[in-house]
């Protein structure tokens, strides 16, 4: 696992290496262990590494024998040396046992199409010095991030994180109105948008090319999720074949010459990937649990149970009550605004992690994969009830309802009706926004100023979901939530979460469950194999019923998040307070005056149930107030936003 930047000039010329080594510096965290660059006519490429592989050879940047391509990798080729003895008979040679040296030859032999071939997690620059071309490529799931923008010189500019980019005199930092969008609607910027303009992430599964002189890149996909049913053996049959591919997928990633382990939470994934690890392994597996004082949050007695069952070598760690100091710690790690809460707990289990291992499995993808999300049922359930009722009366009567049946947070669940009045008046890809989304639509316009409003130009969070709900290749409304999330959650939020937290412990994460073999063979499956009355993940338990207890494959999951509502009560309730009335978020010209406060009273008085939606704020807030020296100068509201007109 590394960290690799670059710049490509716009005149052709040699980039100046003190930038380009200042862009490499404050990725350090991504590849203590060795660093490097290398400048040229028309590119510069620099690299920190972390060395997980042959620690005696794939220094980088590497260039081929001939000169012609220069290669920053980030990731791991787990089947690299299954794709070595075809190179090797067409005359390719291996120093080392580096997936390094693999992938440079695959590139050089195949060309762009290599990465059909490879099996793993990546994020790697090429730059073709016979045609001055620069080529991007990221891993089908977006396990990897890579970001890019163009200087207003002309020059690109790439890194595996966004603050490579702006550590570049050149990049611009007024925000992105579409970006602060979909962060207030979904508690992360979605891809393809950063939070700066004119830079952005580089899509999950796709790759371009550019030449200097040309317009903006244009990535293009080279490999999607088909949710396209497809011949399903019997229930029975599907779990034994998951079974068997999850142990391979499990098996090409304990591969490593440095000590190796795995998160244990007790849930299904993790626990399911620490049976496989035990079975595959000689020696006891590395595990490590995270706990937490509050009864309603804390899993580690099954963790606990886990570690037992398969006699790992477990430690464990309470997560105190009151561990919001990391707050301002969080912005520096994401570089963008960042709401999902379980970042705290994630630091502190990778930090844990980092001292008996530097490579441990998770089991993230397993809820997208297998629809363990709550949120799935509630979507079939009401997509149902949505199918029944034709469009001419379903949308204007259950419309009506939901902009005039009051907001009920403090009552009964069984008489809160509003949201899913509002989802059922709406298609299938706008209901599933509105039910994930952090801040409603409505409330979000009710807090925006109208410049702001203006800068959006009609755009919301909904559309990119549309967008991505078109290209499902289903009619199902769960195949279509799965598809919106491998698109939009799973890059923008978990991966985004676990790769920054663990590499600012300079760990590597491995994510069996994301095989992009399993990931498609799941998504072939019929949708009642993974939510079944009710019983989400029904394929992946039936696979494990004769590994893993009835109790941790059936219990109720409680998730991993931290008490918002008890430190806004509590600890934060002055901080949440003084950023809902001054500071930043007012100063920023993106809100009504007087609406963030209304939202604060709301929450204090228990009117309304508003702590996400703070915590987003708050989070924004702190975001603000660092970039206050370039985005906010003087309160300057265009400089804020950004013009796009």
């Amino acid at each position: 696992m590394c960290g690799i930047t670059g710049i490509i000039t716009a005149s052709g010329g040699v980039p100046d290496r003190a930038a380009l080594n200042a862009m490499n510096t404050v990725q350090a965290h991504r590849g203590p262990d060795q660093h490097d660059s290398v400048v040229m006519e028309g590119a510069g490429l620099a690299h920190r590494r972390l060395t997980i592989l042959d620690p005696s050879s794939g220094e980088q940047p590497m260039m081929s024998a001939d000169g012609r391509y220069t290669l920053v990798y980030n990731g791991e080729i787990y089947n690299y040396r299954a794709l070595n003895p075809e190179l090797e008979a067409a005359g390719y040679t291996f120093p080392g046992h580096c997936d390094t040296d693999t992938l440079l030859a695959a590139w050089q032999h195949w060309g762009p199409d290599c990465v059909q071939r490879f099996r793993g997690m990546f994020a790697f620059a090429v730059w073709d010095a016979w045609e001055k071309r620069i080529h991007l490529v990221r891993d089908r799931l977006g396990i990897k991030p890579l970001y890019y923008g163009l200087t207003p010189d002309g020059d690109l500019v790439f890194g595996s994180e966004l603050k490579t980019l702006m550590a570049h005199p050149g990049l611009d930092r007024a925000l992105e109105p579409l970006a602060i969008e979909g962060y207030l609607a979904l508690g992360y910027v979605p891809e393809p948008y950063a939070i700066f303009r004119n830079s952005y992430k580089l899509s999950a599964g796709h790759m371009f090319d550019w030449t200097p002189g040309q317009a903006a890149p244009s990535p293009r996909a080279y490999w999607d999720i088909g949710f396209q049913p497809q011949a399903a053996p019997s229930v029975e049959d599907a779990a034994d074949e998951l079974y068997s591919r999850l142990d391979d997928a499990v098996r090409m990633r304990l591969i490593a010459d440095v000590p190796l382990g795995a998160f244990l939470s007790g849930g299904v994934d993790s626990s399911a990937i620490v049976s496989l690890m035990a079975a595959a392994s000689d020696e006891p597996v590395n595990t490590c649990a995270i706990g937490f004082e509050e009864a309603a949050f804390d899993e580690s007695d099954h963790a606990r149970k886990i570690a037992q069952l398969f006699a790992t070598s477990h430690r464990e760690h309470q997560v105190d009550g009151s561990d919001f100091d990391l707050i301002d710690q969080l912005i520096d790690i994401y570089d963008e605004p960042f709401a999902d809460s379980s970042a705290l707990p994630t630091y502190r289990v990778c930090q844990l992690a980092r001292q008996q291992v530097k490579v441990a499995l998770s089991g993230d993808g397993g809820d997208e994969n297998f629809a363990g999300y709550r949120r799935y049922r509630l979507h079939q359930n009401e997509s149902r009830a949505r199918q029944r009722i034709p469009d001419f009366i379903r949308k204007p009567v259950f419309g009506a309802l939901g902009r005039f049946y009051p907001k009920l947070d403090w009552a009964p669940q069984f008489v809160r009706g509003k949201t899913t009045f509002q989802a059922l008046a709406m298609d299938t890809a706008e209901a599933y926004c509105h039910s994930v989304s952090v801040i409603s639509q409505p409330l979000r316009e009710s807090l925006y100023s109208s410049e702001f409003l203006g800068e959006l130009q009609g755009y919301r969070a909904r559309d990119l979901f549309r967008a991505h709900g078109e290209r499902a290749g289903s009619d199902n409304p769960l195949s279509i939530a799965q598809y919106i999330d491998f698109k939009t959650y799973l890059p923008g939020d978990i991966l985004t979460k676990v790769d920054r937290a663990s590499m600012a412990h300079g760990l590597e994460v491995r994510v069996p469950l994301l095989d992009h073999e399993v990931v498609g063979w799941a998504a072939g499956m019929p949708p009642e194999y993974k939510l079944r009355a009710g019983e989400g993940k029904y394929m992946l338990k039936k696979a494990f019923e004769p590994t893993l207890p009835h109790d941790i494959l059936y219990r109720k999951k409680k998730g991993f998040s931290v008490p918002l509502s008890a430190w806004f009560a509590g600890p934060l309730k002055e901080t949440v307070e003084r950023a809902m009335t001054e500071g930043a978020l007012i100063e920023s010209g993106l809100f009504k005056a007087g609406a963030l406060e209304c939202l604060w009273q709301q929450h204090k008085s228990g009117r309304g149930e508003h702590s996400a939606a703070l915590w987003s704020l708050l989070m924004l807030s702190r975001f603000l107030e660092r970039e206050s020296g370039g985005v906010l100068s003087g309160g300057a509201q265009n400089a804020a936003i950004g013009s796009r007109r």
